[in-house]
């Protein structure tokens, strides 16, 4: 799928495919928002996860359901799924927007991942810092305190 150049602010919405490395889970996603973040929080470092976040209404899961399995930690509250075939996690639902999508960016097939990033803001999160930075992301507030709590 050819990406038009253009601003994010102007950009068309666009749907993307995408799915996990074995083929049993695929999705597509609708993209109005042309802003990708990167975290560096232990998970998000150690997946290699670019986050792509969509209400979901802009999220189809195609097929694969019953091939995901869930991994929880820390707080709970994030879904992280992964395909129990080749381990590969393509989405979840994240702590930051928990009735979102999070689509892992480098799991969408359309273009090589070096070409569509080109087309997307790649904006930085300090994810290590987590409560500390979390209003960058949401209208929530910084949580004091809990400076062990990681994202999850």
């Amino acid at each position: 799928m050819a990406m038009q150049d253009d601003s994010s602010a102007t950009r068309r919405p666009q749907i993307f495919h995408g799915g996990c490395h074995c083929g049993a889970v695929k999705f597509q996603v609708r993209v109005e928002q042309f802003e990708i973040i990167d975290c560096n929080c232990s998970i998000c470092q150690k997946k290699g996860f670019l986050h792509l976040i969509v209400p979901p209404e802009q999220f189809e899961l195609l097929q694969g359901a019953e091939a995901l399995q869930t991994y929880r930690f820390n707080t709970g509250v994030a879904q992280h799924h992964f395909c129990g075939i080749c381990g590969i996690a393509p989405f979840y639902r994240p702590r930051s927007h928990p009735q979102h999508y999070d689509v892992n960016a480098r799991c969408l097939d359309d273009e090589p991942l070096e070409v569509l990033l080109q087309h997307f803001e790649v904006q930085p999160f300090d994810g290590r810092h987590w409560e500390q930075n979390i209003h960058q992301l949401t209208d929530q507030p910084p949580v004091e305190g809990h400076e062990r709590l990681r994202e999850s």
